[in-house]
């Protein structure tokens, strides 16, 4: 059962919500633990001084700015805690706006939104509301002592959150052309290659199905992991780079993928369903698989969470 995470209200106008934030994702990160080579014997960390190497307590660590090589600005937990922003149970709408005039790149975190006891009734109200108007609302809170920006917009009959990024923490593209583009800008594209990429486009276009895609690198080190526990022989393939398309043949990639997604779809045409085109050959070395990469017994569960 998903355990609320935070509590406090939604509060626009004179409209106060209570709420409880859950988080909206799970992530399945294969973990491992730092093992002396030999005998397995577990490696821990310890805070040591530089000066002298000798182990410091974690109560007597200050927190220092450097704002010159080796010059700092130490700051105690008190002056810390005074600046910490307020611990506010609220969120506080502050506008509505059209999610796409949110770029991506703003977004940081999901969450969900659930009723707090007693308002149901003002909670559906808000979804619904927000559903009709077809906005998404711009707010702020406070969670783990931080001021957060947030997106709220409702999904099915519950509300999400989206933590985002201030304006100031992202980069502007310009700010990179030095670093993007090593070498001048390069020349606008031929229309008769951008007509091509375009078809080649929608070619490959398609709904969103996120049960489609999978991450594969972390099923074939569960089927590692697991092969390696029950003793068996590791067996990896070899590994094949790919290699840019240089200018010049262009043209010619771009009629040859035309070319094998249209025999591909007259082929699955023949047999009733429309087929993407096949995957190119993985760059990263691959393990010979015992079990399809997809077998996850609890023998490979335990040893990627130890």
């Amino acid at each position: 059962m998903a355990r609320a995470i935070w509590s406090g209200s939604i509060s626009f106008g004179l409209l106060n919500v209570p709420v409880k934030l859950y988080s909206a994702v799970s992530k399945q990160t294969v973990r491992f633990r730092e093992l002396r080579e030999g005998d397995g014997s577990r490696v821990k960390h310890k805070r040591v001084a530089e000066s002298d190497g000798k182990e410091v307590p974690y109560e007597k660590i200050v927190k220092g700015y450097e704002y010159a090589p080796d010059q700092y600005v130490v700051l105690g937990r008190d002056e810390l805690s005074e600046l910490e922003p307020q611990r506010s149970r609220t969120i506080e709408i502050q506008d509505f706006v059209d999610l796409d005039d949110i770029d991506p790149i703003y977004f940081e975190q999901p969450y969900y939104l659930g009723p707090d006891k007693g308002a149901a009734r003002a909670y559906a109200l808000l979804v619904q509301a927000m559903k009709e108007s077809r906005k998404v609302a711009i707010a702020r809170f406070v969670l783990r002592n931080k001021e957060h920006l947030a997106a709220i917009r409702p999904m099915d009959d519950v509300l999400t959150l989206t933590t985002m990024r201030f304006h100031d923490e992202v980069t502007s593209p310009s700010d990179l052309d030095g670093e993007v583009f090593e070498e001048e800008k390069p020349k606008k594209p031929e229309k008769r290659e951008l007509e091509m990429a375009k078809q080649l486009i929608e070619s490959l276009a398609g709904n969103f199905k996120p049960n489609s895609y999978r991450d594969e690198y972390r099923e074939e080190l569960l089927d590692l992991l697991e092969r390696k526990a029950e003793g068996k022989e590791v067996v990896s393939a070899p590994t094949e780079e790919p290699k840019p398309t240089k200018a010049p043949d262009l043209m010619a990639a771009l009629e040859e993928s035309l070319a094998a997604v249209k025999g591909e779809e007259a082929e699955a045409d023949g047999k009733g369903t429309k087929a993407k085109p096949k995957a190119k050959p993985k760059t990263k070395a691959k393990a010979k698989s015992t079990s399809n990469g997809r077998r996850k017994s609890s023998t490979s569960r335990k040893k990627a969470k130890a």
